[in-house]
């Protein structure tokens, strides 16, 4: 088993990726509010920082949170979540998509 976590920029991408999870068999993921680094030391005097005068000319001030999803899947789930999230969202390594990235689980209880 993994978890698929992955950090969403852009929260109105949200609905069609939780859709595609659905179309692709994968019925249950755990979303919540996140807030970035950047955008809390934003909201701090940083003048000291000089790397973060930079960071705020990116920082997209109509979304000041992200939503962040944990998925837990069998092994062989994961490369279709994947392609459900970059199908919607787009090229993950442009600026402001997201992060996405999965941890082993070696114990799991519930459901």
């Amino acid at each position: 088993m993994r978890v698929l976590v992955m950090v969403l920029n852009n929260v109105d991408l949200l609905e069609p990726i939780l859709k595609g999870f659905i179309n692709a068999g994968i019925k249950g993921a755990t979303i919540i509010d996140s807030t970035g680094m950047a955008r809390v030391l934003n909201e701090c005097d940083t003048s000291d920082i000089p790397i973060f005068g930079t960071i705020k000319m990116f920082l997209n001030e109509n979304r000041p949170y992200n939503k962040t999803l944990f998925v837990v899947l069998d092994k062989e789930q994961v490369d279709t979540a994947i392609g459900v999230i970059k199908n919607v969202a787009g090229d993950l390594l442009k600026p402001n998509v997201g992060i996405l990235f999965t941890i082993p689980v070696d114990y799991i209880e519930g459901y």
